[in-house]
C-alpha cells in the first residue's frame, strides 16, 4: 500500500505543472486586486453606478482586465485609492469582460464611459458631470485632485510610496507607479 502511495505521489509530482503569476505579462493569474494590491476588498464594488449618482456621490470608475500586464500595473493605484478616500466616494473597479456592449449605454451604466482601453479611470462628480477621463496609468495627483473638486474635501495630507513586498505585492506609490523589486 505504501508503495503504491508512494508511486502516486512521485507520478503527481512530475506531471503538475507549475503555477506562474507575473506582474509583466498578459498572462491570467486570478483576480489582480488581492495578488497585485493585496486588497481583494475592490471586487465586487460594494455599490452600482446608478446607486452612486442616486446617493449624489462622487464616482470612481475603473476599467480593467485581470489578463492585462497594465492593470496589474495600475491595481496598487486603485488599492491606493480606496486607503485615501474609501469613506467620500464610491470606488468602482468594473472588469470589462462584464460590460456588455451590445446593446446603447445610458449615463447611468458604467458601459457608456468604457472607451476600449484598459485600464481607463472616469471620474465622476455626484451629478454625473466627469471630472477626469484618463486612458493608461494615470497619477495619484490626478485622481486626488479630481476627487477633490467632486467631494468638495481637502485633498489628503498623505504621502504615498511604493514599497514592493515581492514580485507580485507591493504598495501604492505617490506618483501613481509601481515597478517590481530590483527595477
Amino acid at each position: 500500500m505504501i508503495r503504491i502511495f508512494a508511486s502516486l505521489l512521485i507520478l503527481l509530482i512530475l506531471f503538475v505543472n507549475p503555477v506562474y503569476s507575473a506582474r509583466d505579462t498578459d498572462s491570467y493569474d486570478g483576480n489582480i486586486y488581492p495578488i497585485y494590491a493585496g486588497n481583494g476588498s475592490l471586487v465586487p464594488p460594494p455599490s452600482t453606478l446608478a446607486e452612486s449618482l442616486k446617493n449624489e456621490r462622487t464616482s470612481v470608475l475603473v476599467f480593467y482586465l485581470d489578463d492585462s500586464a497594465t492593470s496589474k500595473q495600475f491595481a496598487p493605484v486603485v488599492s491606493g485609492i480606496k486607503l485615501l478616500w474609501s469613506s467620500s466616494i464610491d470606488l468602482i473597479p468594473l472588469s470589462i469582460d462584464e460590460l456588455d456592449n451590445d446593446d446603447p449605454k445610458t449615463f447611468k451604466e458604467p458601459g457608456y464611459y468604457w472607451h476600449g482601453t484598459i485600464p481607463q479611470t472616469v471620474i465622476l462628480d455626484g451629478k454625473g458631470n466627469i471630472l477626469l477621463d484618463k486612458e493608461g496609468q494615470v497619477s495619484f495627483e490626478e485622481i486626488n485632485d479630481a476627487i477633490t473638486i467632486g467631494t468638495g474635501l481637502k485633498k489628503p495630507d498623505f504621502d504615498l510610496t511604493v514599497k514592493s513586498f515581492n514580485e507580485y505585492n507591493s504598495e501604492p506609490s505617490k506618483d501613481g507607479y509601481t515597478k517590481p523589486r530590483g527595477s
